[in-house]
């Protein structure tokens, strides 16, 4: 089973950073280009210099890293970034509404370490999507360097008994000790519930909620991954070491049942069909059933709808239609794997996209014929209108949070670009040192 335990965070100190919105930052898998020259200009003390170093035109391979490691020494020594001084869990609340999400939502969870475990069969810790090669060394190097952890992963786990919502409710009623509203609108309110070493209380509830079943990463397998290694480097060096703070790293650990997660969809623009989508809607026949629909319902593709349902929205230049897929027609091409994932709606795009127009899997790893955006109203205008570059959009609705669980459950991961979670947890608002 996971383990869960509250840690003694580094936190901005108030004194030193009055206005937090000024410091915190996206995690930084999301930071653009553009972004990260703005959070650099923004404060010299904004953590992106911690989370995402900027590659100057002198610098050799490691200097971005040091240069990290640098400003967190000096940032810990002139009183900017101070430790806690008991161990806690930090509850976390963001109100919001989503892009194409029409009301605002509440999604609470807690920040913690979580023991790292190997990823593989019968693990407390389970993985919902792939890695790549480049960014597990990039934050390898970094946490190398730094030795903490800057930007959290995000972990999914299940609490029928409902502790966990009593928990987190009754801490929300409270004054919190940190308010933040992000650049994208998200308020960010978080409190500090110390352990007081107690047998009962918040802190003991919530570690035995979240550690009684799996985990499901759902944000961060490039950090869990990169945990993992990192702790295996130093169990080398330091292996009579009992209980080492190396063998955990920092999560944001949310309930899965009990609030709705906002997932929200990644649409498929795909070029170069050599024709305006007429082949296309006539193929589709065979797969789908079809109904029209024009512009305008397609631009306002709903990204609150139910999902899992095999509707997928069509647009080309010669109309649109919104399709639903014939499970029975798609059987003979669906992929291995457990029916969790054979089932998702971006399986059975993927069919489609090869058996129609021979896009198969290669071709979407390249990124040759296919783009992708979360706009709906973005995907119609590829095809005409302002931009017209593309041939047709696939519009999909989100991924159900249970269909992602069941498909680690059952020991696959989610096809790429198949899971984007919403609001993400802002970087800054705790880092996790690996010391005690």
């Amino acid at each position: 089973m996971p383990l869960i335990r509250p840690f003694r965070a580094l936190r901005y100190r108030a004194e030193a950073v009055p206005d937090l919105s000024r410091v915190v930052s996206p995690p930084y898998d999301i930071v653009s280009a553009d972004q990260q020259r703005e959070l650099l200009a923004r404060d010299p003390r904004n953590v992106v210099r911690l989370d995402l170093p900027e590659t100057r035109p002198e610098d050799d391979a490691g200097d971005r890293y040091r240069r990290a490691a640098r400003t967190l020494a000096t940032w810990r020594s002139d009183g900017t970034l101070v430790k806690d001084r008991r161990p806690a869990f930090y509850v976390l609340e963001q109100t919001y509404r989503a892009p194409g999400v029409g009301a605002e939502r509440v999604q609470r969870g807690f920040f913690g370490r979580l023991r790292v475990e190997p990823l593989e069969a019968g693990s407390g810790v389970r993985p919902e999507e792939r890695t790549l090669a480049a960014p597990r060394d990039d934050r390898y190097r970094l946490l190398r360097a730094t030795g903490v952890n800057t930007s959290p992963v995000v972990g999914l786990y299940r609490d029928s008994a409902g502790d966990t919502r009593r928990v987190l409710e009754t801490v929300a009623r409270t004054v919190p000790d940190v308010e933040v509203t992000d650049d994208e609108g998200v308020r960010n309110r978080m409190w500090v519930v110390a352990d007081d070493g107690a047998a009962e209380g918040p802190v003991p509830t919530l570690a035995a909620a979240a550690g009684a079943g799996p985990i499901t990463i759902a944000d961060g397998h490039h950090r869990y991954e990169t945990a993992l290694r990192y702790r295996d480097e130093r169990r080398m060096s330091r292996s009579c070491e009992e209980d080492p703070p190396f063998d955990y790293l920092l999560a944001l650990l949310l309930e899965a049942t009990a609030q709705p997660l906002t997932v929200l969809p990644t649409h498929r623009i795909a070029r170069g069909l050599g024709d305006d989508g007429g082949r296309l809607l006539d193929a589709a026949v065979g797969l789908f059933d079809s109904e029209r629909a024009d512009r305008a319902v397609l631009e306002g593709w709903s990204a609150d709808g139910a999902g899992g349902r095999g509707r997928i929205g069509l647009w080309t230049r010669r109309g649109g239609c919104i399709l639903t897929a014939r499970r029975d027609a798609f059987e003979p091409w669906l992929p291995a794997g457990g029916p969790a994932v054979r089932a998702l709606d971006v399986t059975l795009l993927a069919v489609a996209l090869d058996r129609l127009l021979g896009i198969d899997a290669a071709a979407l790893a390249s990124g040759d014929r296919i783009d992708y955006t979360k706009s709906a109203r973005e995907a119609v205008a590829r095809v005409d209108g302002a931009v017209g570059d593309a041939d047709a959009a696939f519009l999909l609705e989100p991924t159900p949070v249970a269909s992602i669980v069941e498909v680690a459950a059952q020991g696959d991961v989610m096809p790429q670009k198949s899971t984007y979670f919403y609001p993400k947890p802002l970087t800054g608002l705790v880092i996790n040192p690996h010391e005690w």
